[in-house]
C-alpha cells in the first residue's frame, strides 16, 4: 500500500507537470523557439513513458493480483523501447540545439529554423520506432520459463531475457549493439557537443551572459545524467550481478522520480518557463476577477 501511494502521488506530479509544460510552450508566443519546441517532445516523452506502465504499476500494487496479460506485457516492451530509444535521440538533438545557440550565437536563427526542427523531431521518433521493431520481435520469440516470473516492475529487455530458459547470447549481442549505437553514440556526442560549449561559455566576457548560458545547459546535463546512469547500468549488461540486483530498483526510480523531476528541472532555474507560467495564470486570474 506504501508503494501504491508514492507512485500515485509521483505519476500525478508528473502527469501535471509535463502537462504544465506542454500548455506553456504552446500558449506563450516567448517560448516559441527550438530549445522549448524539443523540451515540448522531451515532456510527451515523460508522459507516454509513464503513462506505459504506471498504471499497470500500481494495479499490481493495490491488490494481490501481480500478473499482466502476455499482450500487455509485449505492448509495454515496445513501448518502453521505442520510447527509450527516441530519448536518446531527443537528448543528442537538444545537445545539437544547446551546440549552435551558444557557439554558433550569429547562425542559430538560420541554421535552427522551423522545417529543419520538424525534421529533427520525426529523426527523433522514427529513431524509437526504428530501436523497438529491431529489438521487440526478437526478445518476444524467446523461450520461456514456464513460472513465467518476471523480475522486474515493467517488462522490459533484460528482465525478459533473464527469464528465458534457452540460449540468449544472440539477444544479449543484440542489445548490446543496440545500446552502442542508440546509448554510446549519442552520449559520445552530447560530451563532445559540450565540451564545446564549456569552451565558449569559459569564453564570454559577460558574467550575466555566461550565467545564463551555464544554467540552460546545466539543466540539459542534468536530465542526461539522470537518463544516461539508469540505462548503461540496466541494457549494457543484461545479465550482470547489477542489473539483476539493482536493474528493477532503478527501472522504478526512471519510471516514477525522472519524469518528475524533468519538468521541475527546467522549470524552477527557468526564467522564461517562471515568466510564461505568471503571464499565462496572471491574464487567468485578471479574466476570473474581471
Amino acid at each position: 500500500m506504501t508503494l501504491f501511494v508514492v507512485v500515485s502521488v509521483f505519476y500525478t506530479v508528473t502527469l501535471v507537470g509535463n502537462s504544465t509544460t506542454i500548455l506553456l510552450c504552446h500558449l506563450d508566443p516567448h517560448l516559441h523557439t527550438p530549445m522549448y519546441f524539443f523540451l515540448t517532445h522531451l515532456s510527451i516523452l515523460d508522459l507516454c513513458f509513464t503513462t506505459s506502465c504506471i498504471p499497470q504499476m500500481l494495479v499490481n500494487f493495490w491488490g494481490s493480483d501481480k500478473t499482466i496479460s502476455y499482450l500487455g506485457c509485449a505492448a509495454q516492451l515496445y513501448i518502453f523501447l521505442g520510447l527509450g530509444a527516441a530519448e536518446c535521440m531527443l537528448l543528442l538533438v537538444m545537445a545539437f540545439d544547446r551546440y549552435l545557440a551558444v557557439c554558433r550565437p550569429l547562425h542559430y536563427a538560420v541554421i535552427v529554423n522551423p522545417p529543419l526542427c520538424h525534421k529533427l523531431a520525426s529523426l527523433v521518433w522514427v529513431s524509437g520506432v526504428f530501436g523497438t521493431l529491431v529489438q521487440s520481435p526478437t526478445t518476444m520469440k524467446l523461450p520461456f520459463c514456464l513460472h513465467h516470473q518476471v523480475d522486474d516492475f515493467v517488462c522490459e529487455v533484460p528482465a525478459l531475457i533473464r527469464l528465458a530458459c534457452g540460449d540468449t547470447h544472440v539477444n544479449e549481442l543484440q542489445i548490446s549493439v543496440i545500446g552502442v549505437i542508440f546509448l554510446m553514440g549519442p552520449l559520445l556526442l552530447i560530451l563532445v557537443s559540450y565540451s564545446h560549449i564549456a569552451q565558449a561559455v569559459l569564453a564570454i566576457q559577460s558574467q550575466e551572459g555566461r550565467s545564463k548560458a551555464f544554467h540552460t545547459c546545466s539543466s540539459h546535463l542534468a536530465v542526461v545524467f539522470l537518463f544516461y546512469c539508469r540505462v548503461t547500468a540496466v541494457y549494457i549488461q543484461p545479465r550482470s550481478h547489477f542489473s539483476q540486483k539493482r536493474g528493477k530498483f532503478l527501472n522504478l526510480f526512471y519510471t516514477m522520480v525522472t519524469p518528475t523531476l524533468n519538468p521541475l528541472i527546467y522549470t524552477l532555474r527557468n526564467k522564461d518557463m517562471k515568466g510564461a507560467f505568471k503571464r499565462l495564470f496572471g491574464k487567468d486570474r485578471r479574466a476570473s476577477e474581471e
